[in-house]
């Protein structure tokens, strides 16, 4: 998505250890224009592959997923770092760990919000070493249900997560993808 590339462009910054700080618009302040474009884009991109719900991670892939449910016409569901009071049944669970943050989380999902009936699209803001991605995917089959795919606003395509995940034969849509990153340069890679 040549716009997206642009947007990181203009208003993206490297900050050290290979993140990329796109709080302008995608993960502290949103443009919501602009995320609905996004979701516009993921929804042609899986447009007729049977995908009737989303499945995140809080917190930042939730406006994306918003955005892309929003064009299909389908549910979001979001994998919470934390059981919190209101999560009373049983749950399917697996273990994140975050690049960003430098921990991991044993993420949940509430059981009835997954099932084998569910043709699932996993949907993120990055993929870099595609951990967040292969813990949604966990629960996906935990539940029996089907993983049609992955889009991802941002893939650091330097880093092993797209290429693992694809290996596995895991479609994954990327809508900007970093080839290589310095504190001065970015590189997109062409599609």
């Amino acid at each position: 998505m040549k716009a997206l590339e642009e947007k990181i462009l203009a208003e993206g910054r490297v900050l050290p250890g290979n993140i990329l700080k796109v709080g302008s618009f995608l993960n502290h302040q949103l443009d919501v224009p602009f995320l609905m474009e996004m979701g516009k884009e993921i929804a042609r991109l899986y447009k007729d592959c049977g995908v009737n719900k989303i499945l995140t991670i809080e917190t930042s892939g939730i406006p994306i997923a918003f955005a892309a449910a929003a064009h299909m016409n389908v549910p979001v569901v979001f994998a919470k770092k934390h059981k919190t009071k209101n999560v009373s049944g049983g749950v399917y669970s697996t273990v994140v760990h975050s690049y960003t943050h430098g921990t991991d989380y044993t993420v949940i999902v509430d059981n009835e919000f997954l099932s084998k009936d569910d043709k699932i699209l996993i949907v993120d803001d990055f993929l870099a070493n595609g951990k967040a991605l292969i813990g949604l995917i966990d629960l996906v089959h935990q539940a029996k249900g089907r993983v049609i795919g992955a889009a991802v606003a941002i893939e650091k395509a330097f880093q092993s997560g797209g290429d693992a995940l694809r290996a596995e034969g895991i479609r994954v849509e990327a809508l900007a993808m970093i080839e290589s990153m310095t504190d001065s340069e970015l590189t997109f890679r062409q599609s």
